[in-house]
């Protein structure tokens, strides 16, 4: 693993990868150095940050004003388990398709972990992000979270529906999408399980999947569902008129969209499920001192605001909050907080017994080969 590293990386460094201990926090004087060092690499590459997701392309973009260091964005629209598997065909590659930071669905993060796929290192703001959605010793930790709702093209559909039943009316013949692959991305897999949720709030995960599942084989064999990776272009020519995305996805594209078409985003009545990603270094990274810069930046005051804009609630949204570090404009762009107010945030175990019905059984199960 070190051997696959750039010139230009610190001993220190070198030996707190190679123990396997996660790397604290740059200090102020710290954070001077990682700077540097992180110029002399001269570049980060990204991996799956549309820049209308969660607004990262303001944060790619305060980024590299902020430090003058060039960012690589390899395959924007990739799912979770391509961002692993862009680390495993790229061991000992310090070439740029190679990533040094992945953002994944926090299923992904412990599996990554045990596959030693990824680094520790520990935020300056390690203390504000919640136990439960970080690895204690520093090798993924959340960084926002979001609830699944329904994006709908109201030029199109002149009934906008409100819950999970609803997309089974004959009013949706040809027109409900993911937004990713159930097989790959941790978006769409989400969906499923929330659309369980709404069948089964009481189940155990595995239950919920299944619900989920055959919601989705309902969906499939009535005609109203699209096989197709759902995007903003293809709500607004209709031809996925009705999407399921995270809360943030959505009302991004709302804005960007402009009222051509006219969207409506929807939380709905049941079924309605956070989701928390998180964020980790390759243990391979060509440019790891770009990438553990990359990570003080996301999560820094700045940071977490960028997040906010784009409609995603940052990890340390709470802490924030409570020492007045959010601008109220900011606040009043959210969604009612009733909204959120039943959201279920599925814990880690649940999300990987979830994980493994859906991926495993979605073409035995629903038969809809989605690209």
């Amino acid at each position: 693993m070190i051997g696959t590293m750039k010139r230009g990386v610190s001993l220190a460094v070198l030996a707190s990868v190679a123990l396997g201990a996660a790397t604290a926090g740059a200090s102020a004087q710290g954070m001077d150095a990682l700077v540097e060092a992180a110029k002399k690499e001269g570049q980060l590459t990204t991996i799956a940050l549309p820049h209308d997701w969660c607004n990262y392309g303001e944060m790619i973009s305060g980024f590299k004003a902020k430090y003058g260091i060039a960012v690589n964005e390899l395959n924007p629209d990739a799912g979770s388990a391509d961002e692993i598997e862009a680390i495993k065909a790229n061991q000992g590659n310090t070439g740029p398709q190679a990533p040094d930071v992945i953002d994944v669905g926090l299923s992904f993060g412990p599996q990554a972990k045990t596959d030693k796929l990824i680094q520790p290192y520990k935020v300056a703001t390690w203390d504000e992000i919640p136990a439960d959605a970080k690895d204690a010793e520093g090798y993924w930790y959340g960084d926002y979270y979001g609830v699944l709702t329904f994006e709908v093209n109201k030029d199109i559909v002149s009934e906008v529906p409100q819950d999970w039943p609803d997309l089974l009316k004959s009013d949706y013949a040809n027109s409900v999408a993911l937004a990713g692959d159930p097989r790959a991305s941790a978006q769409a897999i989400q969906a499923v399980y929330a659309a369980g949720l709404s069948k089964m709030p009481d189940g155990s995960a595995t239950q919920i999947a299944d619900a989920g599942l055959d919601f989705f084989k309902q969906l499939n064999a009535t005609g109203n569902f699209v096989p197709v990776i759902g995007k903003p272009a293809s709500l607004a020519q209709g031809t996925t008129p009705i999407m399921i995305r995270w809360d943030y996805n959505a009302l991004s594209s709302r804005d960007t969209l402009n009222g051509n078409p006219e969207v409506e985003v929807v939380v709905p009545k049941s079924g309605v499920l956070a989701g928390v990603y998180v964020q980790a270094i390759s243990a391979y990274a060509p440019h790891p001192n770009a990438a553990k810069l990359w990570m003080e930046y996301i999560y820094s005051d700045e940071g977490q605001l960028t997040y906010l804009k784009g409609y995603c609630h940052p990890i340390r949204f709470n802490e924030m909050a409570k020492a007045g570090k959010i601008p109220q404009d900011l606040l009043d762009r959210l969604p009612p907080a009733a909204s959120y107010e039943i959201a279920k945030f599925p814990s880690l175990d649940d999300q990987n017994a979830a994980k493994a019905e859906i991926t495993t059984k979605w073409d035995g199960v629903v038969g809809a080969n989605v690209q």
